[in-house]
């Protein structure tokens, strides 16, 4: 079953599957093989690859697998050494059933700078969950009815004495604030905001928000590329949110003015396509790049306004 489903990720993502080639290892270690049942065990896995040989996209782990369930998804961390970069991550598994599970393999599609494909897969494990042990020599004990006790008022004063506090304090601070009212400034309404002012606040925005930082990487795409879809909409008259990405790089390539920016339309669009419909996981390096070339895209096509050279008298 995860092997078929690996095959359609592979397929959708332009890969085949191939055998691993010794530019990339990878290594997994499972911290315990037993466990009681609802407690969790931590799956740890590292990957080491050599980005100029070949982009690695992440493995696509799902929720659950063979009565085991992710509870817990540790951030992907990045460590490079000379040529080599080794990612890490951390998984919690759990259990809510007796038995001994497997955790599968999981496999990470590559693709060589000459557009060979193979991929990389960790190993699995046997993972034993164990109940509480229960005595049956003994007898059950009889559950107890809940003994009631009757409240007085004295329970609440501490409640009546701070709500009337409360009450009397905002009454205070509103006269106050009636009293003390001064009208507000009348603040002059600023210049408006210019195209390239409003996409690149935009950018701004995206980016604080931490989207792919928490597993959100499909709206992460999303919200990219509408921002740079609208932007070439206003900015070069071009009907970008309608087309698909194969049409709307069709149209920059006839484009006289939008030509020019064909390379770095080109790349946020297809990383964009890879992680929203081909369900692949662009590494943190590729997000950081997807939004500084949409920056490029904005502050490299801005119009150049030249004023008018003014007549001078004798």
């Amino acid at each position: 079953m995860c092997q078929a489903a690996l095959l359609v990720v592979l397929l959708l993502a332009g890969v085949s599957p191939a055998y691993a080639q010794p530019d990339a290892t990878v290594n997994t270690r499972l911290d315990v093989r037993q466990i009681m049942v609802g407690d969790q065990a931590r799956l740890f896995i590292e990957v080491k690859n050599k980005p100029a040989l070949g982009t690695l996209y992440w493995a696509k782990i799902p929720d659950t697998f063979n009565k085991l369930e992710v509870v817990e998804r540790g951030k992907i961390d990045t460590l490079v050494a000379g040529d080599v970069v080794t990612y890490k991550q951390r998984l919690l598994v759990t259990g809510f059933d007796s038995g001994m599970f497997r955790i599968p393999s999981f496999f990470f599609p590559m693709r060589t700078p000459a557009g060979d494909s193979f991929y990389v897969q960790t190993d699995s494990f046997d993972l034993l969950v164990q109940t509480v042990a229960v005595d049956t020599t003994q007898n059950f004990k009889p559950i107890k009815s809940i003994i009631y006790v009757k409240p007085s008022w004295l329970d609440h004063i501490w409640y009546i004495v701070g709500a009337l506090a409360l009450i009397v304090i905002t009454a205070l601070v509103i006269v106050y604030l009636v009293k003390n009212k001064k009208p507000a400034p009348v603040v002059p309404e600023g210049p408006k905001e210019t195209l390239q002012q409003h996409s690149l606040r935009m950018l701004n925005e995206l980016e604080a928000k931490q989207l792919w930082q928490n597993q959100q990487v499909k709206e992460y795409y999303s919200e990219l590329t509408d921002i740079v879809r609208n932007y070439i909409e206003a900015r070069f008259a071009t009907p970008a949110m309608e087309l698909t990405t194969d049409e709307l790089l069709h149209k920059a390539q006839m484009h006289r003015d939008l030509m020019p920016y064909y390379g770095i339309l080109s790349t946020i669009l297809h990383t964009a396509d890879l992680a929203k419909f081909a369900k692949a996981q662009p590494l943190p390096q590729e997000h950081t790049d997807a939004i500084d070339k949409a920056r490029q895209l904005v502050v490299s096509s801005t119009p150049v306004i030249t004023e008018p050279p003014t007549e001078k008298t004798i």
